[in-house]
């Protein structure tokens, strides 16, 4: 069942800031007029499904990065989790942490029982606006990437 607040196709997508891996805070609207965004929303660091999905946006980096577009991963753990995370597997793509679950409540991904974020997808245009989304039915599931790189694909 998808949340009534999950970012629609058409809609600007809702700003946020959050701590990255890179020991920056990430401001969404940064991107704006500089390239398309993925946010690939994902339950926790160091599970199979996590952990498969991240190194396969590391393996395809260049890809993503022909499609102007930057992937950013954001889960509930913590930086010092995801840094670990980001080292053990090198994964490529920056980390953000929704420690608070601000953003996974905002983006309606959050699934309230176990407390952390259902895996999501939002594809995001360079002017701020959602053109394409997806929240799996089971968050053991994912999009492979070139699903997600063909939508990426009809990005302005």
């Amino acid at each position: 069942m998808v949340d009534s607040s999950v970012p629609r196709p058409g809609e600007p997508a809702p700003d946020f800031t959050l701590p990255s891996t890179a020991g920056t805070d990430v401001t969404l609207s940064s991107f704006q007029g500089q390239s398309n965004v993925l946010l690939a929303f994902f339950p926790l660091a160091f599970t199979s499904v996590c952990t498969t999905e991240m190194c396969d946006f590391t393996d395809e980096l260049a890809a993503f990065a022909g499609m102007n577009a930057t992937v950013l991963g954001i889960s509930v753990d913590s930086i010092p989790t995801l840094k670990e995370f980001q080292a053990k597997y090198q994964i490529g793509i920056d980390l953000l942490s929704d420690f608070r679950r601000e953003v996974s409540t905002l983006y309606g991904t959050l699934l309230q029982d176990p407390y952390f974020s259902n895996r999501a997808y939002f594809a995001i245009d360079k002017q701020g606006i959602v053109r394409w989304s997806h929240v799996e039915e089971n968050p053991g599931h994912k999009r492979g990437n070139r699903e997600l790189l063909d939508r990426l694909a009809t990005l302005a």
